[in-house]
């Protein structure tokens, strides 16, 4: 069992590796946070998710001293505020859409194509909400 979970730390730091070094090489070439950003940005988005929203689904997949892997999955119409305590890398594993809206900015609408991936500064405080009618399922691995 030990080699087993030994193997999949590997391949998420494996993983993780790879999306960060490529996601550093895009920002070097003055490519948005999130390459997908879709054009369309709306008028300033609240501080906080409205009461009503009902919240993602999470499950931890694998935590250690180095990271957390989450499973977050937005069912339409879910999200909520949020801050992440550590850095990390978002895999999306469902076609869709996300609405995110960082503290005081207009929230802006992502397009993700199964697949991609993104990247998130630790300690940022944003609304990550699913505005499709379709669920959208992500793996976050979190950089402790």
């Amino acid at each position: 069992m030990t080699q087993g979970r030994s193997y999949v730390a590997g391949l998420v730091t494996g993983v993780v590796m790879t999306g960060v070094v490529g996601i550093v090489g895009l920002r070097a070439t003055a490519a948005p946070a999130d390459a997908a950003v879709s054009a369309a940005t709306q008028a300033a988005a609240p501080a906080a998710a409205p009461a009503t929203m009902a919240k993602p689904a999470i499950k931890v997949l694998l935590e250690n001293d180095q990271v957390r892997v989450r499973e977050v999955v937005f069912a339409p119409g879910s999200g909520d505020t949020h801050t992440h305590p550590w850095a990390h890398v978002g895999v999306i594993l469902s076609k869709g859409q996300l609405a995110f809206a960082d503290a005081g900015k207009p929230e802006e609408l992502v397009n993700f194509e199964a697949g991609s991936v993104g990247f998130r500064e630790a300690k940022v405080t944003h609304l990550a909400r699913n505005p499709g009618t379709a669920p959208m399922k992500v793996i976050e691995v979190e950089i402790k």
